[in-house]
């Protein structure tokens, strides 16, 4: 399945954010290379710490960017 330009937006965005190197080794591109984009879409919910804490704004931040996906 070709990759929308949502999808794209938002995997550019996360990756951006969390840095390549993370992207890279992350469970969302695993799932979302074995075209499970259900389980793809959930990972961007996973990346909402820094230093191990929640932070507000980074789970507002995954929200909007699964949102962006899923359209």
């Amino acid at each position: 399945m070709p990759l929308s330009q949502n999808q794209f937006d938002a995997l550019v965005n996360l990756t951006y954010n969390i840095g390549e190197t993370a992207f890279k080794k992350s469970t969302l591109l695993e799932m979302f290379n074995a075209s499970n984009y259900r389980g793809a879409e959930d990972q961007f919910l996973v990346w909402d710490k820094s230093k191990g804490k929640v932070l507000n704004g980074l789970v507002r931040r995954r929200k909007t960017e699964r949102e962006l996906f899923l359209k």
